[in-house]
């Protein structure tokens, strides 16, 4: 059972490029302000619309490569071409006043987390299905062929992984993936009222033992074989035309 440190909590949510892990917290904010969310850095060039501090740090590789040395980074790795890491302080301090903090990173950093902090509830965001996950990454319009096919073949090494984490929340409809976010976070009473909640900074209740499913032997070639802990009905598609 996860427990907090030093009455905060630090959850983890990873998943594949395009699945829809960015439009989830984005929501999930929306509706709980209070929960501090990491902001990491990066070597990538801003895209349209994004905010150095807000959205990323944008540092150079010389820069990121300091970082590193210096200890300065709970996790990074390298990809896309790109490296991303998140800061240490920032969220060792927001951990030490109690609140919940939320780190949105890839794999081989959540790997580097359980080290860092390894009572860190982490979370892996499914997408229904292989294909509808390299329909969003077209959909995106960001990425040229070649960058689309790097990133399916790194989704499926990754979707491999998911049973590494300790919950896995399917995202094959915005709302419904949502409320299942919450249930977790903050319990059923909350996520069922839909409302905002200030146990984003309160003393949480313990997270639930893990409900991850047993990874399937095809489980390298397609999402449709790892069930939702929740329920094993199929849900509509998604509703999100970005698929970030």
């Amino acid at each position: 059972m996860k427990q907090s440190w030093d009455g905060g909590r630090v959850v983890v949510i990873a998943g594949p490029s395009g699945v829809g892990k960015g439009t989830l917290l984005q929501r999930l904010q929306e509706k709980h302000p209070k929960i501090h969310f990491s902001v990491s850095a990066t070597t990538r060039s801003p895209r349209p619309g994004e905010v150095h501090g807000q959205h990323y740090f944008f540092v150079t590789p010389v820069d990121f490569e300091a970082m590193v040395a210096a200890g300065e980074l709970l996790e990074w790795a390298e990809f896309a071409g790109n490296c991303y890491g998140t800061p240490r302080q920032p969220v060792e301090e927001q951990v030490k006043q109690g609140n919940l903090v939320i780190l949105e990173i890839e794999v081989e950093g959540a790997r580097q987390v359980r080290q860092t902090f390894p009572t860190a509830l982490q979370i892996f965001v499914l997408p229904p299905s292989l294909e509808e996950l390299e329909q969003r990454l077209r959909n995106r319009g960001q990425d040229p062929e070649p960058s689309i096919q790097r990133r399916l073949a790194r989704a499926q090494a990754e979707l491999a992984a998911a049973s590494e984490f300790d919950v896995q929340v399917i995202n094959d409809q915005v709302t419904l993936a949502l409320h299942r976010l919450e249930t977790i976070l903050f319990g059923e009473g909350v996520a069922a009222m839909g409302c905002t909640s200030d146990r984003a900074t309160a003393t949480p209740e313990p997270f639930p033992p893990s409900t991850a499913p047993e990874p399937s032997p095809a489980a390298s070639q397609t999402a449709t074989a790892l069930k939702s802990p929740w329920e094993e009905k199929d849900w509509e598609e998604l509703d999100d035309p970005d698929g970030l």
